[in-house]
Formats: C-alpha cells, sequence, structure tokens
C-alpha cells in the first residue's frame, strides 16, 4: 500500500541519486500571473521518472536483483531505470516502441541498459517486456501502476510543500498516471485545501475518459507528438488513486502544446518536450480556474528530440500568431508589389518569401497571385495587416500557415 512512510523513506533514499530540483515564478507565462514551474525537465535524466524507478529497483532483493530487471517505456523511464540499475549493477532490458524519439533510444543506451525496440504504441511495448518476464524470470519495474515507483513520484508533492508552503493549486501531466498519483496524495494527506489538476494530450486521452466516466476505459490507439503520455491504457493502481485524490482532470490540443512549448523557450528559457509542457499548455489557455491563485505546473520532461523541437517551434510560432501565409489576387502590372510592401511595412512585419504565381487556373488571365510568407508579432498584427491591404483594394485570397 501506499503510505507517507512510504514516500518520507522513497526522499531519504533518492538523496543518493535525484536532485531536488528548483520551484520557480513564471509571472510571464500567464495574464494573472501566479505561475510557478517545477522544474523536473532539469533532473538527471531529465525527467521526474528517475525518482520512481530508482526507488522501486532499490526496494528489490538480491535475489531479484541477481535475475535482472525489464521495463517499458517510451523514454524517459526507460533512461531512469537504466541509471539506477547501472547504478546497483544490475542486468536492464528496456522494450521501447519503435516510434519512441532517437535520443531517447540513444541516452538509455548510454546509460548501460540492452534496448529493444517494438513496433507499435507505449502498451505494445509493454505486452513485450511482459513476455520477456514470463520468459526469464526477470523482475518488471511498472512506469507507472506500481507503489514503490508511485511513491517515488510522490517525493516532488514533499518537495512543492516544502518549496511554496502557500500553493494553491497543482497541475500535473497524465499518462498512465504514476506522476499526479503521487503528487496528490503527498499534497493531499499533507494539505488536502490545495486543488490537484490533471492534464492530457486531446489524442491520448485515456484517464480523462476513465475519470469523466467513473471507471477505467482503454484507447484503441493515440495521436500525440507527446509521447511520454501516450498511453492507451490507465494504470489501475493509479486510476484508484487518481478518483479518490485529483480534482479535475483536463486536455489540451496538440497546438495549444506547441505554443507551451515555445513560451517556455523564449520567457522561461527552459526546454520541455510535449508531455512536460502540457501543464503549462493547461494554464495558458485558461483550461482550468486557477485565475490569480498561485499554481504550480509540473514540467515532467525536457527530452526532446532536436527535430520535432524545429517542427513545434513553428508551430507554436503559428499558433501564437507569429507566422502566417498570405495570398493576394492582384492585377500584373508594375508597382502592386511595392504597394503591399509598403502596406506591410507600415504594419511593423517582416516580409520572409515572395512568390509570383501567373499560372493558376482559377485567376484572370490579366492577374497574378503574390504569396507571402510574413512574421508577425500576434494574431492582431495579422489582422491589422489584412485590414489595411483590402482597405487599400488588395483581395485576400487565402490565409494559411
Amino acid at each position: 500500500m501506499l503510505t507517507l512512510d512510504k514516500v518520507y523513506h522513497a526522499a531519504y533514499v533518492l538523496k543518493e541519486c535525484a536532485r531536488k530540483t528548483d520551484l520557480i515564478a513564471a509571472p510571464l507565462l500567464s495574464a494573472d500571473g501566479g505561475l510557478y514551474l517545477k522544474t523536473e525537465n532539469l533532473q538527471v535524466t531529465g525527467s521526474f521518472k528517475l525518482r520512481g524507478a530508482y526507488y522501486k529497483i532499490s526496494q528489490l532483493s538480491d535475489e531479484e536483483k541477481s535475475r535482472g530487471i525489464v521495463a517499458c517505456s517510451a523514454g524517459n523511464h526507460a533512461q531512469g531505470v537504466a541509471l539506477a540499475a547501472s547504478k546497483k549493477n544490475i542486468a536492464s532490458t528496456i522494450c521501447m516502441p519503435d516510434s519512441a524519439p532517437v535520443m531517447k533510444v540513444e541516452s538509455t543506451k548510454r546509460l548501460g541498459a540492452n534496448v529493444e525496440l517494438v513496433n507499435g504504441a507505449y502498451d505494445d511495448a509493454h505486452d513485450r517486456a511482459v513476455q520477456l518476464v514470463n520468459e526469464t524470470g526477470a523482475t518488471f519495474i511498472h512506469p507507472y501502476d506500481d507503489d514503490y515507483v508511485i511513491a517515488g513520484q510522490a517525493t516532488i508533492g514533499l518537495e512543492i510543500l516544502d518549496q511554496l508552503e502557500d500553493v494553491e493549486n497543482v497541475i500535473v501531466p497524465i499518462g498512465g498516471g504514476g506522476l499526479i498519483s503521487g503528487i496528490a496524495f503527498a499534497i493531499k494527506s499533507l494539505k488536502p485545501s490545495v486543488k490537484i489538476f490533471g492534464v492530457q494530450a486531446a489524442g491520448a486521452p485515456s484517464m480523462f475518459n476513465s475519470f469523466k466516466n467513473h471507471q477505467r476505459e482503454s484507447l484503441a490507439s493515440v495521436s500525440t507528438f507527446a509521447d511520454g503520455i501516450a498511453v492507451k491504457n490507465p494504470g489501475e493502481t493509479t486510476f484508484e488513486i487518481i478518483s479518490r485524490y485529483v480534482d479535475d482532470i483536463v486536455c489540451v490540443s496538440e497546438d495549444e502544446i506547441a505554443a507551451a512549448i515555445l513560451a517556455l523557450i523564449e520567457k522561461q528559457k527552459l526546454i520541455a518536450e510535449g508531455a512536460g509542457a502540457v501543464s503549462v499548455a493547461a494554464a495558458m489557455f485558461r483550461k482550468l480556474p486557477i485565475d490569480s491563485q498561485k499554481t504550480v505546473c509540473i514540467i515532467s520532461g525536457g527530452n526532446i528530440d532536436v527535430n520535432i523541437l524545429s517542427r513545434v517551434i513553428t508551430r507554436g510560432l503559428v499558433m501564437t500568431g507569429r507566422n502566417v501565409n498570405l495570398t493576394i489576387e492582384l492585377i500584373d502590372k508594375p508597382g502592386q508589389l511595392q504597394e503591399v510592401s509598403e502596406i506591410i511595412a507600415r504594419c511593423g512585419a517582416n516580409v520572409v518569401s515572395v512568390y509570383y504565381d501567373r499560372g493558376d487556373t482559377n485567376m484572370a488571365i490579366t492577374s497574378c497571385f503574390l504569396k507571402l510568407a510574413l512574421e508577425t508579432k500576434d494574431s492582431e498584427q495579422i489582422q491589422l495587416i489584412k485590414d489595411k491591404l483590402t482597405e487599400s483594394g488588395f483581395k485576400i485570397v487565402t490565409e494559411r500557415v
């Protein structure tokens, strides 16, 4: 059973390997202020997962250690298990979905684990890990549905109460539910007045559905770039704890997650992966009733592939009105481009590419399409540009990202 004694013991054990991550104010991330970030993206291995993995492995018997360990993970739990196993001189095999970011796979290998890539999503990797356990007799280190793992994650709750005594809300990413289960249990046990909110990606709402319908529900598939929380089957133990201690769960879109990652980079100089940024996305886009209250967002991880990061930044720029493509119908005569450019310049935007299209069959013979890519400040500036162009007699055909 999960107990406070077990959580406090986990905090003692974790002094060997995990750091007490900073809690930093982030007033620029919401109009009302009051936001704080618990920076688990700066944890050893770049994720909170080390806490639960290390504590679980530290409690294994000598016999269990001798048989080796097996785990399944989309990446962060894998690195936590690999590091913990290496420190304890235990052989480890990690089953990872073949869609896991290359960076996470390679990092897991560097930490000493044997990695087996499995076709499909996290849950397919889980099935393969269970098969290996049955074949080899190794000990399975579950990423979330285990009391010792949950107790390890719960140490974050103890740290939050120590770092911000008057905290009013805590927003936590949810995949299988181990992180929010631990945090909710620890905080609600010590300070019941604090609200605990969970956040899932809209493309992987397994715990959201389960929580709202008061029964565990699995998904046929998941679709989100937030691979750390792309879980089809919510945990049994975690669902029970969440049902008892969590106040509400909401979902955020892919665009909202991308915008949150971009905001963390620009305003806080922090890198978060998709799963790690969903808590900030929920706060930024007002998904929860937290106005002006002291609210902690858990940044659960920062292990994002640089190729994905570049795409996410582009999506975030579009989402926040920083990039836009306009197609304008012109009469094909001298001076038109100059006039359009002057209007855009007066509005304060920057043209980054220009393309003349004279061959579109949808236009008049004497016309052309002017396709512009612009860097803008926000959505209001985009609307200003469109209004000024229209006032000057130009016809905007399309606006796209």
